[in-house]
This record gives C-alpha cells, structure tokens and sequence, in this order.
C-alpha cells in the first residue's frame, strides 16, 4: 500500500473574524469569496482591502487561501471579470475556484501562473470530465458530492490531478448545488450567488378544488421537509478517503459563526493527524463535538453508495448545543479576568464551553461578570460588548466561548 499523503485541510472564511479562527485552529488554507462573482453571496465576504488583510494573515502563518470566482457568469459580466481576476493575481492569492468554463478560459490567459481549482458547481462525476479540466490548465478538481468511494478512488487512478472533497457541511437538494428553485420561487438565482434555501421550507399539499386547505404530506402540523437535506459528515470515513488518494478535504460553511468554523476545523486536524501518526482514533468523541454546533442531522451522503435516508423529511428536532458568545481579547493574569467581545447574551451562573487551538474543550461557569469599566453586571447583553470576565487560568486571545443552548434564554 502506497504511504498516506497529508491531505490539505480547507476551511470557509465568510469574513475575516472567520479567517482567523480556521488558521488558529488547524486549516491549511481557507477558501473566501469577494463581493462579485462568489456563490454565497450572502455570507458578508470580503472587500478588496479585506482579502489583502486575510492573505497577510493567512501567509504569516503559512497557510493557503483560495478565492471563489465560481459563479456562471452571464455577458454582462466579462469585461468586470478580466479586471478582477488580474486584482487577484497581483494581491497575491493561492488560487481561484471557478465553475464556468469561460471564467477558466479567461483566468487562464490573464494570470497563467495563478492555480486554478474547478469547482463542485461543475458536477464532475467520472474520470473523462476530470480528464477535460485537466487538459484545460487545472491543477485541482472539486468533485461532486454524489459520487462513492469507489468512484473516487477510481478517478484517482486514472487521471493525475488533485483532487478534493467536501467532508462536512450542508449538502444540497439538487445536483452539486445546481439548482433553479430559489429563481423560480423568489427571483434569486443560486447559481448567482444569492440562494434564498427554498428546498428548507416547510411545504404542505393543497389540492385545486379546496383553497386554502392545507394538507401536511407527513403527519406532522409544520408541514413537510421533502427537500431537507440532512448534513453531511465523514469524520468516520477520514481514513478510507486518505487511503483514496484524496488530496484536500473541504469543509462547507461560509455562512457559520466563528465558532462552528473553529470547532470543525479543530475536529477534522486532530482525525488527520491522528491518521497520520498512526494514533487511536477517536471516532465517538469527534462525532460528539461537532454534533454539539450542528443544525441538523448528520449523513455520510453517497459516499458509502448508501441513497437513502439523506433528507430530514420530519425536520427533526437538532438544533445546536453550543451557541457562539464571545471572543477572549486580553487577559489579566493578575486579577484572573479575560476580556471577553460579547457576540451573544450570557451571564452570572451560565456555563460557558472554552474553546481553544490544540486543546481538549473546557466547561467554566461564570462567577463574575462586569463592564469594559470593571463595574459589576449580571448580563452581557449587548452586541460586540466588551466585558470582564472572572477566569483564574490564563487564555490566549482568540480562545471562543461558547453558551450551552440548555441555558434559559436571557
């Protein structure tokens, strides 16, 4: 058997906060998208002088970042498209994600040196379409999400590319994203960036001649989640995907908190590095931490060539343990306070999970809480309030705190 290859872990950056947190806990490169042409529009993305940021922090700590020019872009947007692409070629990014033969086309002839990864969005499923995108100047291909193991090995084998796969994160109703649902119902095309997520509606059926009577497909009074698709998860499957050839394992969400982002990175650096290192993995606690930032319900997807049971057609009741609270900003060691960036209410007798790069997750609860000026409170309740925090160990700035959702509501 031929030796493991360390895989490159990618992670989303929907903003610089999020940037941040994917390099401190593990990410080898992010991927991010500016304002045009990026297919998460809604995810806050970066300005010009925002991207230029993020690579000077992300190149300091030697990691990669990726920009997404992913959209199926239309005439009207050619001539913006030469300019931008030649603005990412001299900021110095790692590399483009693109979908659009054209885009590729036209990102090859003006930055010929800039890496160019294809995108899931072109539905790459066999071993011929690989090959095309390889002949066309691309050095790393997206694979589809509907494809199995076998299939992945199989496309390894044959063409020498790199590959990558999503890992985690949530998986769409149609084919590798693809979808004109969003247009049809409220004028904003997916394959422009701006998905309004239709497919998780609640929906009930009506028949013609009773109007206003709605009838739930299941026996549930919400209606029904035919089009909801569960979460993809392959923390288990890390090691069959690295034995594959895999080369990089993505992870979806842009549209996250912070948190989510640190937390699932933090998950899938210590499974590849546990692989890697010929250490015990430790499947049930894995699984167990990223189910605690989970909105839904986890599936291998169809990479166990297993089609069933990926939509949550009940919308089962999952809704996230660990809520995002605050971020660590200073500490001071000699009183034992943290100064805390406030992102959601917390406060006195609340338990808080600590959050921290390259160590086991940590439980306080809070004792004392007070203001920027050190008067005592009983809430932060505030948007980005800064807040003293009564911890005695030492926390570095960036450790993320989270709020378990069992608390009652402030």
């Amino acid at each position: 058997m031929k030796p493991l290859v360390k895989p490159e872990l990618v992670a989303p950056a929907g903003n610089l906060e999020k940037l941040k947190a994917a390099v401190s806990f593990g990410a080898d490169a992010v991927y991010l998208g500016g304002h045009e042409f990026s297919l998460r529009a809604m995810s806050g993305n970066f300005s010009l002088p925002e991207m230029k940021a993020g690579i000077e922090i992300a190149h300091r700590a030697g990691r990669r970042v990726y920009v997404t020019v992913n959209i199926f872009a239309h005439n009207r947007d050619i001539d913006r498209l030469s300019l931008y692409l030649k603005e990412l070629s001299e900021m110095g990014v790692d590399g483009l994600i693109i979908s659009d033969p054209g885009v590729l086309q036209l990102a090859r002839e003006l930055c010929p040196d800039l890496p160019v990864t294809i995108s899931t969005q072109a539905n790459i499923t066999n071993y011929r379409s690989a090959e095309f995108y390889r002949l066309q100047g691309a050095r790393r291909l997206v694979l589809a999400r509907e494809l199995s193991l076998e299939e992945i090995r199989r496309i390894k084998e044959a063409v020498p590319v790199e590959l990558e796969v999503f890992i985690h994160g949530a998986m769409c109703l149609s084919y590798s994203g693809r979808c004109w649902l969003s247009q049809a119902m409220t004028g904003r095309s997916a394959n422009l960036g701006q998905c309004a997520h239709p497919c998780r509606y609640s929906y009930a059926l009506m028949e013609e001649k009773r109007p206003g009577q709605y009838f739930p497909v299941m026996e549930d009074q919400r209606g029904s989640y035919v089009m909801n698709s569960k979460d993809l998860c392959l923390v288990g499957l890390i090691p069959d995907l690295m034995e594959a050839g895999v080369d990089a394992f993505k992870i979806e969400g842009r549209m996250k908190s912070p948190y989510y982002v640190a937390a699932t990175v933090k998950v899938y650096r210590e499974v590849i590095d546990s692989v890697l290192e010929g250490r015990a993995l430790d499947r049930e606690r894995w699984y167990r931490e990223l189910t605690r930032v989970a909105t839904r319900p986890f599936t291998t997807g169809f990479i166990e060539g297993d089609r069933d049971e990926m939509q949550d057609v009940e919308k089962t009741d999952t809704a996230r343990q660990i809520l995002f609270c605050g971020i660590v900003r200073d500490f001071d060691e000699k009183n034992g306070r943290v100064l805390v960036e406030q992102r959601a209410p917390f406060g006195i007798g609340h338990r808080l999970e600590l959050l921290e790069p390259g160590k086991p997750l940590r439980e306080i609860t809070v004792t004392g809480l007070y203001d920027h000026d050190m008067n005592p409170i009983t809430v932060a309740r505030h948007p980005q309030q800064l807040v003293w925090l009564d911890i005695p160990i030492p926390l570095t700035p960036g450790t993320l705190l989270g709020q378990l959702c069992l608390e009652k509501e402030m």
